[in-house]
């Protein structure tokens, strides 16, 4: 049995999320299909962590098992991308070591949101609109707040099944560029609905209804409904993840 890494992307519009749920088609759920069909056996994957109905992945990646021997890596990837619609790419499929896992070796993943203030019906699909200027420097003032604190429950869906709402994050700032605000964080891991919730939170403190103090409050509570309404999914990109090198061949 040899195990395999997919790298993908994907356009999350028209899904319920990655993982397969029973209430409509996900990512999972349309790459198992079609790697099914090509190695002639039902073949599950395991990604790197969900995301959200409508959120998209610029770089997603994915492990699967197979017996085959001597599977022609690069023919998989062009048949699977003729497979697959238009929205899912894969980018390549390699060999890993027969214990690497996609979600529990991740080191880090970087989600980026995208904010806009200019009404372009060629941007909408990708980037939240919003009315009026927001105060940046607050924002990231309060971004670096984040960095002191590992219980993120504040900024988490309800009624999970994770064993710890700890996280450690490693970036997270806003950035201006002409009409945007973009927002990177990255971290270890996160919580479902953890960089929306962010986001909606930050974005009243650009709005100064939230101060720094307190936008502490709201962490320390470990209370979701302390926290801002969540943003959409529509603006928000998983960009980066990243593993250690003792995973490859």
């Amino acid at each position: 049995m040899k195990r395999y890494f997919i790298y993908l992307s994907y356009n999350g519009e028209k899904y319920c999320g990655w993982q397969i749920q029973p209430n409509g088609i996900s990512v999972q759920e349309t790459i198992e299909n079609a790697l099914g069909i090509l190695l002639r056996t039902p073949t599950p994957i395991v990604g790197a962590g969900r995301t959200d109905a409508g959120v998209h992945a610029r770089m997603m990646t994915a492990h699967f098992d197979s017996e085959q021997e001597n599977i022609d890596l690069p023919m998989l990837t062009n048949k699977l991308n003729s497979l697959l619609p238009k929205d899912i790419a894969i980018q390549k499929i390699i060999e890993v070591k027969a214990d690497a896992h996609a979600r529990f070796d991740a080191t880090s993943r970087l989600y980026r949101y995208y904010i806009t203030t200019e009404k372009d019906p060629f941007l909408y699909p990708l980037k939240y609109k919003i009315y009026g200027n927001l105060d940046l420097q607050a924002m990231n003032d309060c971004a670096k707040i984040l960095f002191e604190y590992e219980d993120f429950t504040s900024f988490s869906k309800l009624h999970t099944d994770v064993k710890t709402n700890n996280c450690t994050i490693m970036l997270a700032e806003w950035e201006q560029k002409g009409n945007d605000y973009i927002f990177t964080i990255k971290a270890n891991r996160f919580l479902r609905n953890m960089v929306r919730s962010i986001v909606g939170t930050l974005l009243e403190v650009g709005r100064g209804k939230i101060t720094p103090e307190d936008f502490r409050k709201i962490i320390e509570a470990k209370d979701r409904c302390k926290a801002g309404a969540s943003v959409p999914g529509n603006a928000l990109f998983l960009e980066e993840i990243e593993y250690n090198n003792d995973i490859y061949k």
